[in-house]
């Protein structure tokens, strides 16, 4: 059928004007993304709005353990877009299993807007090594590389 949507060539307004709460084991007030910007099988990226009540915020500022569960949570929002829309199944929990060669450079402030971008690098074995890079503007805040492991789950939603 020609009108339907090709979810492994999503446009940005269709990624935008889904909730990240759909794609994601965690929930409030531990969700560290705002919104889907860019999605294929190999990069994904995300777009967060620090607030003022974020539990990572301290001093206005987001804290380096914020910035790591945001990057961790757009590998997240990843594999639930394509569990949910491409392979037709329910959310997986994923756990850090590393972090290597992490470089943080500054912190965002309460009202920034940043960025971040999920490189896939490697997928084996239920495991997920990616690159990942967190800007604002065009600053870099943070560079670092990623180890996600996923828990096997015997169900499908």
């Amino acid at each position: 059928m020609m009108d339907e949507l090709d979810y492994t060539k999503p446009t940005e307004e269709f990624l935008r004007s889904i909730d990240v709460h759909e794609l994601l084991p965690q929930q409030e007030p531990f969700v560290m993304i705002s919104c889907l910007t860019q999605f294929d099988m190999l990069c994904t990226v995300t777009e967060t709005t620090i607030t003022e009540n974020n539990i990572f915020v301290d001093n206005g500022c987001f804290t380096a353990s914020g910035l790591i569960e945001n990057i961790a949570q757009t590998c997240a929002a990843r594999i639930g877009y394509v569990n949910k829309y491409i392979l037709k199944k329910g959310i997986q929990i994923g756990f850090i299993g590393a972090i290597r060669n992490l470089q943080i450079h500054d912190l965002p402030k309460v009202n920034d807007t940043i960025t971040t971008t999920v490189d896939v690098q490697e997928e084996i074995f239920g495991m997920t090594l990616a690159n990942s890079t967190v800007q604002l503007g065009k600053n870099i805040l943070l560079t670092g590389e990623l180890k996600i492991a996923l828990k096997k789950d015997g169900t499908e939603g």
